[in-house]
C-alpha cells in the first residue's frame, strides 16, 4: 500500500491518490477499477468507481484468464477503455438528470418569439420550480416560483404569457 506523511501531524497515512497497478486493482487518473467475484455465477466482474463517489459508475462482466478459473489481469489498455466507458455512463446520467429538471418551450406571439423555461429544484426541504420567460433577444420578461409539479407545455406557456405572466394556478 502506498503511504504519505501528513505534514501537520507527521503521521504516516494511506495515500488514496497514489496510482496502483495490480492484477485486480487499478487506481489512476481519478478512477478505481476492481475485479471482483461475480455474485450471479462462477465468473468475474469489474467495477469502476470515480474518486469521491460511494457507488460504482459501471459494473460489468470481466474476462476469465487462460486457466478458466481466475480473472484476466487488468492492464493499461483495459483500464483506459473502462475509464472511457464509465465516464460516458456518468455523462449520460448527467444529461438525463438535466433533461428531467430543465424544460424549455418556444411560443410565437404577434410581436416576438418567447422562450419559456421551467427549472425544477429538487430540494428535500423546499422543492420548487422557477418558471421564466425571455424574448428572442435574451431579455428577461418574467420569472416566478411555481410548484415542482407544474407541467410546462406550449399550451401552459401560452396561457401564462397571455395572462400577463400571472402566477399559474
Amino acid at each position: 500500500m502506498n503511504t504519505a506523511i501528513d505534514s501537520a501531524s507527521g503521521i504516516e497515512e494511506p495515500d488514496d491518490s497514489a496510482a496502483i497497478h495490480e492484477d485486480r486493482l487499478w487506481r489512476d487518473n481519478g478512477w478505481t477499477c476492481r475485479v471482483i467475484k461475480n455474485e450471479e455465477d462462477d465468473g468475474w466482474a469489474v467495477e469502476m468507481t470515480k474518486d469521491g463517489e460511494a457507488e460504482p459508475a459501471l459494473v460489468g462482466p470481466w474476462t476469465m484468464g487462460r486457466d478458466k478459473k481466475n480473472p484476466k489481469p487488468l492492464d493499461v489498455s483495459a483500464f483506459n477503455t473502462l475509464v472511457k466507458t464509465a465516464s460516458e455512463v456518468l455523462r449520460r446520467h448527467e444529461q438525463q438528470l438535466h433533461a428531467q429538471l430543465h424544460k424549455q418551450v418556444w411560443v410565437d406571439t404577434a410581436s416576438d418569439r418567447i422562450s419559456v423555461t421551467l427549472d425544477i429544484v429538487p430540494d428535500e426541504d423546499d422543492p420548487h420550480a422557477i418558471l421564466a420567460a425571455e424574448n428572442a433577444s435574451g431579455d428577461a420578461l418574467a420569472r416566478i416560483r411555481v410548484a415542482p409539479t407544474f407541467k410546462l407545455s406550449t399550451r401552459s406557456a401560452t396561457e401564462w404569457i397571455e395572462s400577463g405572466y400571472a402566477k399559474p394556478r
